[in-house]
């Protein structure tokens, strides 16, 4: 299969870069074809336009989009599925990423109609500081998965899945417990893609 690997973090000196890094090594462990966006090394606009706005407040599906989001746009119609990876803040990806959302899913592309392809599987990898079982335990896991994987892809793919690596934060007792216990873990999920 071939991927989009979308990378989400403003510094290489992270524990997410080290997951990243171990999606892309075990994609071509295992013969998979894969294209990158890395959006801090970008410097993808996270920010939309008002003439984006407006051509997608009127569904003005006719009008160009800009030409970072027409490339983002391509790399997903050669891709069979895509692989997020980043770390959550404040439940929530990073506002670059939720940008990339905001711009690349035009009407058009995305919907109203959807001209993507339909992808075979999409993962969101996302590290954090809280446990698992306290994201499950607050509802905070069922609500970024819903907002993961049914809002932003919803039909748009065979499967979506969220993965989560818990106790990440810098300072805490469980980085280093969990740290290669989750990369083994990364490695195993893309190894059954």
């Amino acid at each position: 299969m071939h991927f989009l690997v979308v990378y989400c973090h403003p510094s290489h000196d992270s524990f997410t870069w080290q997951m990243y890094r171990t999606v892309l090594n075990s994609l071509q462990k295992n013969n998979h074809s894969y294209e990158t966006s890395d959006l801090y090394a970008m410097n993808f606009q996270s920010d939309m336009s008002e003439s984006e706005y407006l051509r997608e407040a009127y569904y003005k599906k006719d009008q160009p989009v800009p030409q970072d989001v027409a490339l983002e746009q391509e790399k997903l119609r050669k891709a069979d599925g895509i692989i997020f990876v980043f770390p959550v803040f404040w439940t929530e990806m990073p506002s670059k990423l939720v940008g990339w959302f905001d711009r690349v899913w035009t009407v058009g592309f995305a919907y109203e109609p959807c001209e993507m392809p339909h992808f075979k599987k999409v993962l969101f990898l996302a590290c954090a500081g809280n446990s698992v079982d306290h994201l499950k335990e607050t509802g905070l896991f069922t609500a970024m998965e819903k907002i993961f994987c049914l809002d932003r892809i919803n039909s748009r793919a065979e499967s979506a899945e969220l993965h989560v690596f818990e106790g990440m934060s810098r300072g805490m007792e469980t980085r280093e417990k969990f740290y290669k216990k989750h990369l083994e873990q990364i490695e195993k999920i893309v190894e059954e893609l």
